[in-house]
């Protein structure tokens, strides 16, 4: 650390021409943020960089890098939500390598140019490392995020009739999901003072020991809620999976379309629907 801070204090200017160089030429980058912000973080990271080096201190775990560490922060949040590869991300970091390498060549000739050179590297990849994991943790928290929003869009309750709710059901019912369609459904009957309650399962793809379960769950939790459940969407291959896996349903009601389930629940009501004779 030593030689990095004398090769700095002797051409800090020089080094930072080189990098910001570097990363305009990086074949990479798509440049989809504005040069002059390129100049402007590579210059404010570069300032808080010198001060760590100068410090002495080679982890930079050590308050000495708190500053540095906070600017590579925000740099990773910046650059992931601009749409940034992880690539590009990195190559903001990783092309400082080059830069000080380049001018410890020129200018570094000494008996310890391989100890040096290491202590460049090992510096500049934990940096790096650093704000990989940061621009990572924050597009996993982006994904989650989307994926706890598709959840619920994908399982709306829809209101049917007056006391009669649907709750189509697309693709695997897995534990999470199973807690938002219990947990929508719970909350709609409530709102809607609803009697009776569909969960259409037309779009699964597969009934399982596991799905069964979930669904068992909710009915029994919908019933305990006052509104009587049906499983419509019910078809010959799910039919055939569940005699097969000697599945118990626990007395849920089935029916194989929620056009059925819609008839037999206005009928529970005392309902019908009747065909309009518009010729007379």
């Amino acid at each position: 650390m030593k030689k990095i801070m004398e090769l700095l204090s002797g051409d800090v200017s020089g080094v930072l021409s080189k990098w910001i160089s570097l990363q305009r030429n990086d074949e990479s980058s798509s440049l989809s943020i504005p040069e002059d912000e390129v100049v402007s973080q590579s210059t404010d990271f570069f300032k808080l960089f010198v001060r760590a080096v100068a410090s002495g201190k080679t982890d930079i775990n050590d308050p000495a890098w708190d500053e540095t560490l906070t600017m590579l922060r925000e740099v990773a949040i910046y650059r992931g939500q601009r749409g940034l590869k992880p690539a590009e991300t990195a190559t903001f970091v990783l092309s400082l390598k080059e830069a000080l390498f380049e001018v410890l060549l020129e200018k570094g000739r000494s008996k310890n140019l391989l100890e040096d050179l290491w202590s460049v590297t090992v510096c500049v990849d934990k940096l790096g490392l650093f704000v990989m994991s940061i621009f990572i943790e924050k597009r996993e928290d982006v994904i989650e995020r989307q994926q706890e929003e598709l959840l619920e869009v994908s399982t709306p309750v829809v209101e049917l009739w007056d006391g009669v709710l649907a709750l189509p059901v697309i693709g695997t019912l897995d534990s999470s999901r199973a807690q938002v369609v219990m947990e929508g459904l719970l909350d709609a009957i409530v709102q809607f003072e609803a009697k009776i309650a569909i969960i259409d399962i037309t779009g699964v793809p597969a009934v399982d020991t596991q799905t069964a379960q979930h669904l068992l769950k909710t009915v029994t939790a919908a019933e305990l809620m006052g509104a009587e459940c049906y499983i419509s969407g019910v078809r010959p291959q799910i039919a055939q999976t569940i005699v097969q896996l000697g599945l118990d349903l626990g007395g849920m009601q089935t029916k194989g379309s929620l056009m059925s389930a819609f008839q037999q629940s206005l009928n529970r009501l005392g309902l019908s629907i009747q065909k309009i004779d518009n010729k007379g």
